[in-house]
């Protein structure tokens, strides 16, 4: 494997292994570019993932100090857990479920299509579906998505059945097993999906993609591609014309490294990256990196989100095969005669029964929740993501008080729901609970959302300087050799699960990088 010198400065350094941060390491390995890629976490293989919930979260959930604040329930009741993402190699491609759904064209268009929504700070995307369709399509082959390029759908466990049959009794159009990352068939040197049930803990078939073992293996095998685990990342350091110059980094043993590099590209999600730019002011950046918008940070999203349970007479063992088995995306379009803007989806989801006694009503007891746990076997669920409104006070900052063990503040995560969120999660509980309803379910009930895994928006992508961080390809409007490779890039949230999006970017944004290091304009 390639071992770079710390003052090699030709390599591009990525921050961060997961669909972002892999996928460009990857791809410009691929392309013949020399690349480091920092990641804070521990490296796991397949082989060490535990089909145990609380094992496994203390394995791979990032568990770093974070403070929350806003009026959303999460402050409350997960006051340093304000989101559910992976702490290492791989990053939250370790974690994920898998649906891989493209944005509707709408979707990258918002302030023209919806218009001046009052609290809102809605912008359209610098780029439009057609321009991103040759890399959706390059990265639902990549990925095996089903039902793209020929390949079947997953089967379809207890738990999408009922959501089917309540689905078509009360109308709805298009239900499936979704298009999910996970291989129905053996592909790509992975095998088939085995139904095991713990898609959430890490793939132990690897029939899931991951960039940990379907990609970076491949980037690594190049001879371009070096992964550091455990090095986690400080300080982006540039020089006295604003250039960006390096990394410092703490590795495994805790020792301070400096790793030079041509290009940075960072990828730490939508929390650590605006807040590694917040860390990496200086007299030339007062502000922040990249920020004279004043937008690192700003615009934080994380879905509309929610959960609908419903009982039944009979069991159902809704934990069986794969955890998201299938979507209704009758109500995914923009629809303002419903009383919001965007649309939404409903996707199965099972938690384990010691993840449901944690998340499904925090901090409640008695008769009533003990006798749901009691129905666990007989429940049925699915989960709520729609698209979210971007606020400007929705924001990461740092932290005044708090300091990680490297003595830099730590990333406050401030909420707030706006209106237009509560309108559309009301509609969606009340679809959801209908969807039980029509198939018999002797009790169902709603909710609250769980710390997100969708992480979105705090640095995004802007045609203007003035209204964002990035520009059209992640590259920062005030550094022409930084960018952003994450989630933390999308100028506004969709409905759909972002991954397929991120990956989709990254695989562009390697385009765009190594023609302009072939042309030495960055």
């Amino acid at each position: 494997m390639a071992k770079f010198d710390l003052n090699d400065d030709s390599v591009v350094v990525v921050v961060g292994s997961g669909a972002g941060g892999g996928t460009l390491a990857t791809e410009l390995a691929l392309k013949g570019v020399k690349v480091v890629c920092l990641e804070a976490g521990k490296r796991h293989e397949i082989e060490d993932f535990v089909n145990d919930e609380w094992a496994s979260f203390a394995q791979l959930a990032w568990a770093d100090m974070r403070t929350t604040s806003g009026s959303w329930r999460v402050s409350r009741d997960f006051p340093n857990l304000p989101a559910w993402i992976v702490k290492a190699v791989g990053g939250s491609t370790v974690h994920w479920a898998g649906a891989s759904l493209r944005f509707q064209e709408h979707e990258f268009k918002t302030r023209t299509v919806y218009g001046d929504v009052k609290g809102a700070n809605l912008l359209d995307w610098p780029i439009t579906l057609a321009e991103l369709e040759p890399w959706y399509a390059k990265a639902e082959d990549r990925m095996g998505v089903t039902r793209t390029n020929g390949i079947a759908g997953l089967p379809g466990n207890n738990n999408f059945k009922v959501l089917e049959a309540g689905a078509t009794k009360v109308g709805c159009k298009e239900v499936h097993t979704g298009r999910m990352a996970i291989n129905s068939a053996p592909r790509d040197g992975r095998g088939s999906c085995q139904q095991i049930g713990f898609c959430f803990q890490g793939c132990k078939s690897g029939a899931k993609w991951s960039t940990l073992y379907a990609e970076i293996p491949k980037g690594e095998a190049t001879g371009k591609l070096e992964v550091r685990p455990e090095s986690y990342v400080v300080r982006i350091e540039h020089d006295a014309t604003g250039k960006v110059t390096g990394v410092v980094y703490h590795d495994a043993s805790g020792q301070m490294q400096r790793q030079k590099a041509r290009i940075v590209a960072v990828a730490g999600n939508s929390i650590e990256s605006p807040r590694l730019l917040l860390n990496s002011e200086s007299s030339k950046y007062p502000d922040g990196l990249a920020n004279s918008s004043g937008q690192v940070g700003r615009n934080y999203m994380r879905h509309m989100t929610g959960s609908v349970y419903g009982v039944f007479e009979k069991p159902v063992r809704m934990w069986r095969g794969t955890t998201m088995a299938g979507i209704v995306r009758d109500e995914a379009g923009h629809d303002p005669k419903r009383g919001f803007v965007g649309g939404y989806e409903l996707e199965t989801l099972s938690l384990g029964l010691p993840f449901m006694a944690a998340f499904l009503d925090p901090g409640s007891w008695g008769r009533e929740f003990t006798t749901a746990l009691d129905s666990y076997e007989n429940m049925a669920g699915m989960w709520i993501v729609g698209e979210d409104m971007p606020q400007g006070k929705n924001r990461i900052t740092l932290d005044k008080n708090a300091k990680d063990k490297y003595g830099l503040p730590v990333a406050n995560v401030y909420f707030d729901d706006h209106p237009n969120d509560a309108a559309m999660r009301s509609h969606a509980y009340a679809k959801g609970t209908a969807i039980y309803d029509a198939v018999g379910a002797t009790r169902t009930f709603p909710t609250t959302p769980y710390p997100s895994t969708h992480n979105l928006g705090t640095n995004r992508m802007s045609e203007k300087p003035r209204d964002g961080v990035v520009n059209k390809y992640g590259q920062a409007h005030d550094v022409k050799n930084l960018f952003v490779s994450d989630g933390s890039q999308f100028t506004t949230g969709g409905a759909e699960n972002p991954t397929l999006t991120i990956v989709a970017l990254a695989l562009r944004q390697a385009d765009y990088i190594a023609d302009q290091m072939s042309k030495n304009i960055v």
